[in-house]
């Protein structure tokens, strides 16, 4: 059965976008005097687009040109426009596997970019564990280990690896989280907690179900089985400050 993923369909693509506004694409996507020297080297107007755009995706968001990744036709006519190539030969490009390839190999040295491997593997593993101590939301994980790779000039791998990444990183926070929470208990504290699974006489209801009831009408009655049930959480008698090596958000 295939792993389910911490992210939905709409947060993966989110993490992905590619600029849309003008002013994104000014401030991604401008080429410098460099850039355009490299560029000129190639011949066609197809080499030179395909290698430009390859260069831009590189910068950012940070992926190599793929037949799986498409570039939305604005971005092409963008970069076309500065390198003056005609933005219809992209697609003659796109096909050429050997040339983009080729092509990949000369920017990673230009770029100073290297691909993703099993060292960037666990060294992100290692960081989302950290930050999911913290918080345990997908989307806030996966946009801080995509910032990480960019930061280590790292190329971003398919996001079902960075949602495998952050899936890692909130398990293992979740047992660093529950080892801090239970290691303070005595055994006298884990048989009364255990006791919570248990069905409470004359009820259908564990006392855990029972506890978790919110107070109902302000009367008489429902106010002693409030008092009852405040009683009960005493009876506990939780390590004091038992929370206090957990995050907040954690904690919540």
């Amino acid at each position: 059965m295939p792993r389910r993923s911490i992210l939905s369909a709409a947060e993966q693509a989110s993490l992905i976008t590619l600029p849309e506004s003008q002013d994104e694409l000014i401030q991604h996507y401008t080429l410098n005097d460099t850039d355009l020297a490299l560029i000129r080297q190639r011949r066609g107007d197809a080499n030179r687009l395909g290698f430009a755009v390859q260069l831009c995706m590189l910068r950012f968001p940070g992926y190599a040109f793929g037949n799986d990744r498409e570039v939305p036709a604005h971005v092409v006519q963008w970069i076309a426009r500065q390198v003056r190539a005609n933005p219809d030969t992209w697609g003659d490009y796109a096909q050429r596997d050997t040339t983009r390839r080729e092509h990949l190999q000369e920017l990673r040295s230009y770029l100073a970019v290297r691909p993703f491997g099993l060292a960037d593997y666990r060294f992100l593993v290692h960081q989302m564990t950290d930050l999911a101590t913290q918080t345990d939301k997908a989307l806030v994980l996966a946009a801080n280990a995509l910032q990480q790779l960019r930061n280590r000039s790292v190329m971003l791998p398919a996001v079902s690896v960075i949602d495998r990444i952050c899936a890692e990183g909130i398990s293992r926070a979740n047992k660093k989280i529950y080892r801090t929470l239970t290691e303070p208990l005595s055994d006298i504290h884990r048989r009364s907690l255990d006791a919570l699974l248990t069905n409470r006489p004359g009820t259908g209801l564990t006392v855990l179900s029972w506890l978790r009831q919110s107070p109902r009408k302000p009367n008489s009655r429902y106010m002693m089985e409030h008092i009852e049930r405040l009683k009960a959480f005493q009876a506990l008698n939780l390590p004091e400050g038992i929370g206090r090596y957990v995050h907040q958000n954690r904690l919540l």
